[in-house]
């Protein structure tokens, strides 16, 4: 058995943001690189192309571990000043992203350290680093560890509680995925025990 969340890294990032047209794309169960995609091109949903739909996604996953725009050039393959606008462009759709961004780095300069929404702190001396590339690191584990580090904290829970309440055993973890050994027979009860204590752990 196979489970694993459903853009984890994505979702808080909308909470942590509070950004409403990402909090509205998952609420309303859309699929959020679509959304996303939609808004950088200015056409409705329907008029989305699968290559928009690929570059929206880059940019979406880019943007949570603050991805610069030589970085979404090279992964897009498109030009830097491209690269550039289409990161201007997420930031004026998704203008709480973008200050959640320069706020949380901030933050980090003056505390020494980000925390996960669970506490959980991540301390970031290269922020007070004399070489220029190794703070730009810092700024970008800055805005990516408390969205990281909170996935992480939800999975390490959810392994917690499984442990508690199931009786398969767990194979494997790789990343937001949990892989478990049951029997064929099992599988639908252990399916939706497994389902509904990943969704509630949090």
């Amino acid at each position: 058995l196979s489970a694993d969340y459903s853009q984890i890294e994505l979702r808080i990032l909308s909470h942590i943001t509070g950004d409403q047209e990402l909090c509205h794309a998952f609420a309303d169960d859309l699929d959020v690189h679509l959304v996303t995609a939609a808004e950088l091109n200015n056409v409705s949903i329907d008029q989305v192309t699968g290559e928009m739909r690929r570059r929206a996604k880059a940019v979406n996953f880019g943007i949570a571990y603050g991805q610069s725009s030589y970085g979404l050039a090279t992964s897009l393959g498109i030009s830097q000043s491209e690269a550039s606008e289409v990161i201007s462009l997420y930031f004026k759709k998704f203008s709480k992203v973008s200050q959640y961004m320069s706020d949380i780095v901030v933050e980090a300069k003056q505390k020494g350290y980000v925390t996960t929404l669970f506490g959980r702190r991540r301390y970031i001396d290269e922020l007070q680093s004399k070489n220029g590339q190794i703070r730009k690191f810092g700024e970008r584990a800055a805005i990516n560890a408390p969205i990281q580090g909170t996935a992480s904290d939800i999975v390490k829970k959810a392994i917690i509680e499984l442990h508690h309440q199931i009786e398969v055993p767990l194979l494997l973890q790789v990343h937001d995925e949990l892989l478990f050994e049951v029997n064929s027979r099992d599988l639908p009860t252990v399916s939706n025990k497994v389902q509904s204590i990943m969704e509630n752990v949090f």
